[in-house]
């Protein structure tokens, strides 16, 4: 077989698509179904608008938090912790026992930290200057 690499910074979506699902199927029939299942958290404010929010998702029994956002009017109001406390909770109502996120904000660091958050992992000058932390919490069983 001939092959030609291509690389692109515009990728077709259906090509990303192709790739998840082939990895999928890999990934499935090496360490079984992931149950991979999307989990957002948003907070909104009274006109309806996003204020904070959480995006990620529940896979092979764990919670990883991939985005954690909010609105500066809104930080230092345990925002982030009734965020987390809701997605970690479905997590758990869908049979989740751990859960892990990642940053290079030293502030977001403590603050997962203080919810029980412990780092597992560390990038450093990811990106230059920071490191990127990696952290993560035993739900149930621990």
């Amino acid at each position: 077989m001939n092959t030609t690499l291509e690389t692109t910074a515009d990728p077709m979506p259906e090509e990303l698509a192709f790739l998840g699902q082939r990895l999928t199927a890999f990934n499935d029939g090496d360490v079984g179904a992931s149950g991979r299942k999307a989990l957002a958290v948003f907070a909104r404010d009274d006109a309806g608008a996003v204020v904070a929010g959480i995006s990620g998702y529940t896979a092979w029994g764990w919670l990883y938090v991939q985005w954690l956002w909010v609105d500066e009017r809104l930080r230092g109001q345990r925002m982030a912790r009734k965020m987390l406390d809701a997605a970690e909770h479905e997590a758990v109502t869908r049979g989740c026992r751990n859960a892990w996120i990642d940053t290079f904000n030293p502030v977001a660091a403590r603050t997962y930290q203080r919810h029980g958050y412990q780092p597992f992992g560390t990038l450093a000058d990811f990106p230059v200057c920071r490191d990127r932390i990696f952290l993560r919490k035993t739900l149930v069983g621990g």
